[in-house]
């Protein structure tokens, strides 16, 4: 259980670590996100993107819990 959790967060802090890369090279702003900026879609994009992130991780922690189960049945 506290392995699925480490592992969890680390995953976490690897996407977080990856999207703060991506939004510190901001200098080249493209026009796409200036316009989805402008109407106020940006903040739909970014909604999206975190309910993918969000579920991806739930799953992966299901997955593990199932598995670390289906292990003790074996031992």
């Amino acid at each position: 259980m506290k392995n699925s959790w480490r592992n969890a967060f680390l995953l976490l802090l690897t996407l977080l670590a990856t999207v703060g890369r991506a939004v510190a090279q901001t200098a080249d702003t493209p026009e796409m996100a200036d316009a989805l900026r402008q109407s106020g879609k940006i903040y739909v994009v970014v909604a999206v993107i975190l309910i993918v992130v969000i579920g991806l991780i739930g799953y992966l922690i299901s997955l593990d819990r199932k598995v670390s189960r289906l292990e003790k049945e074996i031992r």
